[in-house]
């Protein structure tokens, strides 16, 4: 059973992330400071360091709790997929409810422009608890691909496609629209994990 110094110290902490998650919502990453989030919850700075070390650190906590969330809602429906086309509307569909959280995708982009230059944050960015994994998409398609096209792969061109169209809607040119990459998703992914016809081997034609 958690103390009652325990419980005071996980309050903080919860109070300290939704503060953080309110400004960075309303003024962006870079404008918030570790004075405005304490404030804001009504805390001192040192009761901030007591959890973390850097902004960057609280970032990718609240990071791997709201991809945690959303993977929950995703995971309880995977069992439903028959087939490789079933299995990645269900990825799409988990994919949508981060793209319907418009400031929170518009923040995960800024933070991502923002460690770019340092290796080490990028290493921890990459880390498939913050971020899509190419590791855990693989294990969610393996056994509906039917060619000996490395599922990881497929990962990475489903996260690709998925992290161009934050980038497209962040800047507002509205020439595409979930459903055109999400079919540009099943196009890519069919063609490498279905198995082709000889004619279609060497004509190259996507099933």
């Amino acid at each position: 059973m958690a103390t009652k110094q325990q419980e005071k110290s996980l309050q903080t902490r919860q109070e300290l992330m939704a503060a953080a998650v309110e400004l960075f919502g309303a003024h962006g990453y870079d404008a918030t400071t570790v004075a405005d989030i304490t404030r804001r919850a009504g805390y001192a700075k040192g009761s901030f360091y007591r959890h973390w070390q850097s902004k960057d650190e609280l970032f990718l906590d609240i990071a791997r709790a709201r991809l945690a969330a959303y993977r929950a809602q995703r995971d309880a429906r995977m069992d439903q997929a028959r087939d490789l086309e079933q299995a990645v509307h269900l990825i799409w569909d988990f994919l949508e409810t981060i793209l319907a959280d418009r400031d929170w995708s518009r923040l995960f982009l800024e933070f991502t422009v923002h460690v770019s230059r340092d290796e080490a944050l990028c290493a921890k960015l990459n880390n498939g608890a913050y971020r899509l994994s190419n590791s855990l998409f693989a294990e969610l398609v393996r056994d509906h691909v039917r060619t000996d096209f490395p599922p990881e792969k497929l990962g990475a061109l489903n996260t690709a496609l998925f992290e161009g169209l934050l980038i497209h809607r962040a800047l507002g040119t509205g020439t595409l629209d979930t459903r055109d990459v999400r079919e540009a998703a099943l196009v890519l992914i069919r063609h490498y994990a279905a198995p082709r016809s000889p004619d279609q081997t060497n004509t190259g034609e996507t099933p």
